[in-house]
């Protein structure tokens, strides 16, 4: 399949790299130039504007954008608007909120403009060398683009969740999820950091990943985290919040569920930006690991 992708970050490279290797033609674009070059010298093809990327597109095209959530997704649906024809698939593939994702769908549906959702998961690694992928789409276009989403996922790693919307919302749904599992193994780790024990922490996560109840790529890369870093001595335990655990303690407001693990593990992320903590350090630790997300330098 030949398509167009927006948005050269750590998940948009990686993914469009993933898609190349398995022989689907990528023309890639980003808005600083640097990044499509970049690109092109690892064999990609490259368009310096969406016009050119465009062009290089044969319909029904299909415009997959790898991109921060928020105005910029809506800046690029409009600069793209005019440059489509009716049938084209534009495909967001970034942590959107469901609810722009169902009011972008509502105004690209009215000028015959096909939209898709996907929820993508696995962090840099997954979108490399095969993510899991949520996908809200009506049913004759996710059967036009199943056999690119196919490829580029782990075997079994996606899912055709519903009506537009619903990738996102269960990706929103599992993201808070995992701000409760790492808000778990940090507080655990910062017991045993408290405790009178001199514990070698790298040998634990490894000893827990292995066998135990507990076990799973999660503790994996913390015993990579506590190899570069034994103590986790280098960095600060601010940790940044991407916002879908936010989404999703608001969603749980909204359907009068109590999600008291998630909204508590969010708090502690307002509260790692006055405070010092073991318990953040392990989560930014883990975040970094996962999905390259940056940590804050002790001074």
């Amino acid at each position: 399949m030949k398509i167009g992708l927006i948005g050269l970050g750590k998940m948009g490279l990686n993914l469009a790299l993933n898609m190349k290797d398995k022989n689907h033609q990528v023309i890639v674009y980003n808005r600083s130039p640097e990044k499509t070059r970049e690109a092109e010298k690892r064999g990609l093809e490259g368009a310096y504007s969406l016009q050119e990327l465009i062009t290089k597109l044969a319909p029904p095209r299909v415009v997959w954008l790898m991109i921060s959530a928020g105005a910029a997704v809506d800046e690029i649906i409009a600069s793209l608007e005019p440059l489509l024809d009716k049938g084209d698939i534009i495909i967001d593939g970034g942590n959107s909120n469901y609810r722009d994702t169902l009011r972008r769908y509502g105004k690209l549906k009215e000028k015959g403009l096909n939209f898709v959702d996907i929820g993508t998961s696995g962090g840099i690694f997954g979108a490399r060398r095969g993510a899991c992928m949520m996908v809200g789409a009506e049913p004759e276009i996710f059967a036009v683009i199943e056999p690119l989403v196919s490829d580029a996922c782990v075997k079994d790693g996606y899912l055709h969740t519903g009506e537009v919307g619903s990738g996102h919302f269960v990706k929103m749904i599992h993201n808070g999820i995992e701000y409760g599992m790492l808000q778990a193994i940090a507080e655990g780790f910062e017991i045993l950091e408290k405790s009178r024990f001199d514990f070698d922490y790298e040998k634990i996560a490894r000893l827990w990943n292995n066998g135990s109840v507990i076990r799973g790529w999660l503790m994996e890369l913390l015993e990579r985290a506590f190899a570069k870093d034994a103590k986790l001595d280098a960095i600060k335990g601010e940790i940044d919040s991407s916002g879908e655990g936010l989404w999703t303690v608001e969603e749980a407001l909204r359907l009068g569920v109590p999600a008291h693990i998630i909204a508590g593990s969010l708090f502690v992320r307002y509260r790692s930006k006055q405070d010092d903590t073991f318990s953040g350090k392990v989560i930014a630790a883990l975040r970094n690991e996962f999905g390259g997300h940056k940590v804050t330098p002790k001074e």
